[in-house]
Order: structure tokens, then C-alpha cells, then sequence
């Protein structure tokens, strides 16, 4: 990742964090709607499930600059999504619903360059937790 793409990243989230919650929302919505098959694995209450996750892109973005601080945080969420039962094929269905989700929460402000930013992030992100994932295989 570039400079340019983690301030690109990092400046769009800021816009993100003030509607968190509905942002989360429509991201599980989106995701279900992808992939009906994934509803099965969220077994605890949505709001607090959509928390967590606005929780752990926030603290994934804030580390943008330090990645060989951030790989072990991400390479241990991989594994615990292993034992939720993720596969990889789910990052796909993750991916879309996210992007879909920053485009819906950001409207103009998601630019091309900052719909590759994120594409870039999140393909960091979720090979870094696929390999997690196979480290506890």
C-alpha cells in the first residue's frame, strides 16, 4: 500500500465512524442478501456483532501505518474466524458487502481512488487472516 492509499483509507473512515452503526447494518444486510449461508454463523445479537466489526476495521485502519505491528492481530482474527467456521470463499462475499457499504455510506466522497484504497486494504487484510487461518490448520 501506498502513503496516498493509507491517508485515502484513513480519511474516509473518519467519515465512516460517525454512522458506525447504520454503516454495520447495512454491511450485514448486504452480506446476508450476497450469501443467505453466512447468517448461520452469527449466533449473537447483530448490533453488538456490528460493533465488533466496526471495532476491529477501526483498529486495522488506525494500524495502516504499522503493518508488522498489525499482522499478528489480523493473522489471530483469521484464526479465530476459522473456528467460527469462515472459509475462504467467505472473504469474497465480505469484500463485496464492504466496499458496497463504503460506497453507500460515503456517496461522492467514495472516489475511485478510494474505492482502490480499500480494495488494496482489504486484500492485505484478508489474505494476512486466510494465512492466520492456516497457521491453526
Amino acid at each position: 500500500m501506498t502513503p496516498e492509499q493509507i491517508k485515502n483509507v484513513k480519511s474516509s473512515w473518519e467519515k465512516v465512524l460517525p454512522i458506525e452503526e447504520a454503516a454495520a447494518e447495512l454491511f450485514y444486510n448486504k452480506l446476508f442478501a450476497i450469501d443467505p449461508q453466512l447468517k448461520k454463523l452469527f449466533k449473537s445479537d447483530m448490533k453488538e456483532q456490528g460493533h465488533k466489526l466496526m471495532s476491529t476495521i477501526n483498529v486495522a485502519v488506525q494500524n495502516l501505518d504499522d503493518l508488522p505491528g498489525l499482522v499478528p492481530i489480523v493473522e489471530d482474527l483469521g484464526r479465530r474466524h476459522s473456528s467460527y467456521g469462515v472459509t475462504e470463499k467467505d472473504y469474497d462475499s465480505v469484500g463485496e458487502a464492504l466496499i458496497w457499504t463504503l460506497q453507500q455510506g460515503l456517496g461522492d466522497a467514495f472516489t475511485e481512488d478510494t474505492k482502490q484504497a480499500w480494495i488494496e486494504v482489504y486484500n492485505l487484510l484478508a489474505t494476512t487472516m486466510k494465512g492466520g487461518a492456516n497457521i491453526a490448520a
